[in-house]
């Protein structure tokens, strides 16, 4: 009869600790809002048991208007403040990371604005948001606003550049705004800690993202300040680099850090400077692949073991969009 008891006591506490890790796969599951999946591994935690996972990051950058400005109604315009459109598309398409490229929100980055404006729309998504900071946060000395307004996730304060793995993916995120807050040469702290990361991961697909590209053609043309970081990135063979700044939408073909095409261990870039505030007309570059400057949209990154597809996703009624694959220059990390 003892054992018997006690082989009921057994039983009931397995099927305890089977209901609690059903519950806790459970609460891991994306929601309608974009909660958090088993995708996302934060960088030096330990990586899963099991073949990697098929992962989905949107992003887009030059987001929310400025609260403060004299026509401001927060629903937008066919030519601005689409920043609530942007952010039903991310709805839509469910993403385990959404990561916003910068200039998020317009025009100074004030706490208070962001809480205005960004936080109606794109807020939505803050708990798997890992944004990049861009030039307009920075008029709020040392980025204030946004540091606050995302916290942990951006990074440290002062800084603003991370990393994270990604599924079987491991990305890297800078801060662009190279300046008196912030160093981008060569012998910076930042550069130093980007090389030790990329040393850390090697193998593998790689991502990298930040506001300010190296190569555009539209309101600017290109920023040479980052030029180490494209360095850097070259030599690590990342695969894929997302920039904002340009409000509109450049795709490059694989590059080298002298802008050569290289299709085998090229970077290639895109410039997704769409998610709402407005549009800069674009020059056309004979070596852009793609370009728009009438649409506003998010660019939709499926991350797989060994390769990626991108999608441009616009809003409705807009008719541009772009999409393609292409396979990792490295072979998927295990273990």
């Amino acid at each position: 009869m003892r054992s018997s008891r006690t082989g009921l006591r057994v039983a009931a506490r397995a099927a305890v600790v089977a209901v609690a890790g059903m519950l806790l796969v459970s609460s891991c599951s994306r929601d309608g809002a974009g909660s958090p999946s088993g995708g996302w591994v934060a960088s030096g935690s330990v990586r899963p048991s099991g073949p990697p996972a098929t992962v989905t990051l949107v992003a887009a950058g030059d987001i929310a208007c400025d609260p403060a400005m004299k026509d401001y109604t927060g629903v937008g315009t066919p030519r601005a403040c689409q920043q609530r459109a942007t952010a039903d598309l991310v709805g839509a398409l469910h993403p385990d990371v959404v990561a916003p490229l910068g200039d998020d929100q317009y025009d100074d980055g004030t706490l208070a604005a962001f809480r205005a404006s960004y936080d109606p729309t794109w807020g939505r998504f803050k708990a798997i948001s890992r944004p990049a900071p861009g030039n307009h946060e920075y008029p709020t000395a040392g980025a204030a606003g946004y540091f606050a307004y995302f916290g942990a996730a951006a990074g440290t304060p002062g800084q603003g550049w991370y990393s994270y793995d990604l599924g079987a993916w491991h990305v890297v995120v800078l801060n662009a705004n190279c300046g008196n807050e912030i160093r981008c040469d060569h012998a910076s702290p930042q550069l130093s800690w980007l090389r030790a990361d990329l040393r850390a991961h090697r193998g593998g697909c790689l991502l990298a993202y930040w506001h300010q590209p190296r190569w555009e053609h539209g309101e600017y043309q290109g920023d040479k300040k980052v030029a180490p970081f494209v360095e850097a990135l070259f030599t690590a063979e990342v695969d894929l680099v997302l920039n904002g700044h340009d409000h509109n939408y450049e795709r490059y073909q694989p590059r080298d850090p002298d802008g050569t095409v290289d299709p085998a261990h090229g970077l290639r870039e895109i410039v997704v400077g769409t998610g709402g505030r407005s549009h800069y007309p674009v020059v056309k570059d004979p070596e852009a692949a793609v370009v728009d400057d009438t649409s506003f949209g998010v660019l939709k990154v499926t991350l797989r073991p060994t390769s990626y597809d991108w999608q441009f996703v616009p809003v409705p009624g807009d008719p541009f969009t772009d999409s393609g694959s292409a396979t990792c220059h490295r072979p998927a990390r295990t273990g």
